[in-house]
């Protein structure tokens, strides 16, 4: 269940973030944070594309039998 935040509590988390790192390595925090996600939407579609090359090979396999 995904919980709902009111505009309040987003602004007292952010206010903790920015204590907590400061405001300096904020740019740098959310840049790696882009990267990271980034390279594991990359590494989905890879396996997605592994899977359908599995499934076609399969297929083939199956009309020669």
């Amino acid at each position: 269940m995904i919980p709902h935040f009111s505009f309040t509590e987003i602004l007292l988390i952010l206010l903790v973030i920015l204590l907590l790192f400061g405001a300096g390595k904020l740019p740098e925090i959310g840049k790696s944070l882009g990267e990271g996600l980034r390279n594991f939407k990359r590494a989905l579609s890879g396996e997605e594309e592994k899977i359908k090359e599995v499934k076609g090979e399969e297929v083939k396999k199956e009309e020669k039998v």
